[in-house]
């Protein structure tokens, strides 16, 4: 009975994942579509509920090409063509592409900054990369506060359903412009 009960509880869950995940991918393509570029997109969540994975699937299916930089797993060198060339974004982009052989196509090309709370100066970059226009941008992140104030491990289910999306405008002036849907 209990492996019954299981089984179905387990299909329950594997369909409403699937469905927030449309859900999400829904969102990520009305941003595309209705963005043209004038705001980057951030996805927030409990870590391990699968932003990165759908970012990516996303970024696939809807871009010429794109680069995906995990700032947990990068390493120095990464780290050290954002300090060095902050304000030479041209040298930027190239130092990009040289180090991760994609080439970016202006407008048809993608950046992703995966796990962005852990390296601040990308995020703080954020507004001056839009601004420039070249690219589209998606940041993922965890939320950290939520692991600050929750001390017991929480269901895949139940986390998920913390993802929530946001826009960030190139025009907004020390704050963001949000557009939660997923809580």
């Amino acid at each position: 009975m209990f492996a019954k009960l299981s089984s179905l509880y387990s299909e329950e869950v594997l369909f409403i994942t699937m469905e927030f995940r449309r859900k999400i991918y829904g969102e990520l393509l009305d941003w595309k579509n209705i963005s043209k570029g004038r705001s980057a997109l951030m996805l927030q969540g409990a870590r391990r509920v699968g932003k990165s994975t759908i970012v990516e699937r996303f970024a696939k299916d809807q871009y010429k090409s794109y680069i995906l930089i995990d700032f947990v797993e990068t390493d120095d060198e990464m780290r050290r063509i954002f300090t060095e060339y902050r304000t030479d974004l041209t040298m930027l982009f190239n130092r990009l592409q040289l180090k991760t052989g994609i080439k970016l196509y202006e407008r048809e090309s993608v950046i992703i900054f995966d796990e962005v709370q852990a390296f601040p100066l990308a995020r703080e970059m954020i507004k001056i990369l839009v601004k420039d226009g070249r690219y589209d941008y998606i940041e993922t992140g965890s939320l950290i506060s939520i692991h600050e104030n929750v001390k017991t491990s929480l269901s895949p289910l139940r986390r998920s359903l913390w993802a929530c999306i946001q826009w960030i405008s190139k025009n907004s002036v020390g704050h963001s412009e949000m557009r939660p849907r997923f809580h």
